[in-house]
């Protein structure tokens, strides 16, 4: 087997359920899970019957480039949603969903022979140091921590270590914190990049759940626009309908940006074999051309968020986040204890913040932190906060 795989650390999913191995639930009480980010509304109707209506194209071999008319559907979202033009022929590529595209276009990027290494915000997506530890690139972990105000401080970084970095991974708006990048959190990235030549991977697929309809979080290829960055210069742009579009099972998203890196990396993907089925294809582009689904879903997120943020904010160090379906509280006890005796004692799952984080700088910028997805029913979230106003342990 590829000796890299042993570098590779539990997911944090099989550390929660290693916590919770020989706990129990209480007894008469429903269970909540607010530990994944699997959104829980409805998909939409018109996403489904495009399934369904284009089922005899799963007995043809779809194209890896995808269809035009998914790729032009693709582009005419960016320009609708960032004001930004695309060239659907050599600057965008659908995907299976981002998870698959963060992976695999770290594998057709990285050189191994060139001692690499690859920043990570932390806490972190896993699949960004799995990616790395696969392409044979060393991680170099940048805390966000309360104290930066949960940004990727590229000033801390040793110059060593920027002068041997093929990527930066970032995402905006965060997983875990919420954080959205602003203009001038940009302008430093690509003056780094510029520098030092590395490439920027920006993870958006939170981009679409945000609080305000007039102030929707700015996106990488926006902000390269405003700065003159016209050809998107050493960006690539991860994005994905699962949290959009309520339907993480089709696994359907993009990846878009400079020409050069697209170019190459779409010969990867054709030895990969990773090309979307004709119906998942018919089925995105129902969803990109429709936006009243997402904007019903941003209205349940904003009520969810109205009800349990002052609820949970009387136990837990809670702040709203700039956008994305996550509270990242502050525990009163050490995070893994809390999280065990919630589910123990009011059947909630939360997702402990340190198997989010590794050791960096001498701290864990995620101990002492939970994750909280919101993303149960209106009337389940709000069940979850009334327990968790409750839950005051010593």
């Amino acid at each position: 087997m590829n000796p890299d795989l042993s570098l590779t650390k539990p997911y944090p999913f099989t550390r929660l359920r290693a916590l919770l191995s020989d706990s129990k639930l209480p007894d008469g009480i429903e269970h909540i899970s607010l530990s994944i980010g699997e959104p829980k509304h409805a998909a939409p109707e018109a996403v489904i019957r495009a399934l369904f209506d284009s089922s005899k194209l799963f007995e043809k071999y779809p194209a890896t480039t995808g269809a035009l008319e998914l790729r032009t559907a693709i582009s005419d979202w960016i320009f609708r949603r960032y004001g930004v033009k695309t060239d659907p022929l050599t600057q965008i590529l659908p995907t299976n969903g981002s998870r698959e595209a963060l992976f695999s276009f770290t594998q057709a990027y990285i050189d191994r022979t060139k001692s690499p290494f690859v920043i990570l915000p932390c806490p972190f997506y896993q699949i960004y140091e799995g990616a790395s530890l696969m392409a044979g690139a060393t991680p170099y972990y940048c805390p966000q921590t309360a104290e930066n105000n949960f940004a990727m401080d590229l000033d801390s970084v040793p110059e060593e270590v920027l002068r041997n970095t093929q990527l930066v991974f970032v995402c905006s708006p965060s997983n875990p914190t919420g954080k959205v990048l602003n203009l001038e959190d940009w302008k430093k990235l690509f003056s780094y990049s510029d520098k030092y030549g590395f490439v920027i991977g920006s993870d958006e697929c939170y981009s679409e759940i945000y609080f305000d309809e007039e102030k929707p979080p700015l996106g990488a290829l926006e902000a390269a626009k405003l700065l003159g960055r016209d050809n998107f210069e050493r960006l690539i742009v991860f994005s994905s309908l699962s949290k959009r579009s309520n339907i993480p099972g089709m696994r359907t998203g993009f990846v878009a940006g400079d020409a050069a890196l697209i170019k190459p990396y779409l010969l990867y993907r054709t030895y990969h074999g990773c090309a979307m089925s004709g119906p998942i294809q018919q089925a995105s582009i129902a969803a990109w051309n429709d936006e009243e689904h997402v904007r019903e879903s941003r209205r349940l997120y904003k009520e969810k968020f109205a009800a349990a943020v002052p609820l949970m904010s009387k136990t837990l160090g809670i702040s709203m986040p700039d956008a994305s379906f996550y509270l990242w509280a502050k525990t009163p006890i050490d995070d893994q204890e809390y999280a065990k005796r919630l589910y123990e004692e009011k059947a909630i799952t939360v997702l402990p913040g340190s198997f989010l984080s590794r050791d960096c700088g001498g701290l864990n910028p995620g101990r002492g932190y939970i994750r909280i997805a919101l993303v149960a029913t209106v009337p389940e979230v709000k069940e979850a906060a009334r327990r968790i106003s409750e839950f005051n342990p010593k």
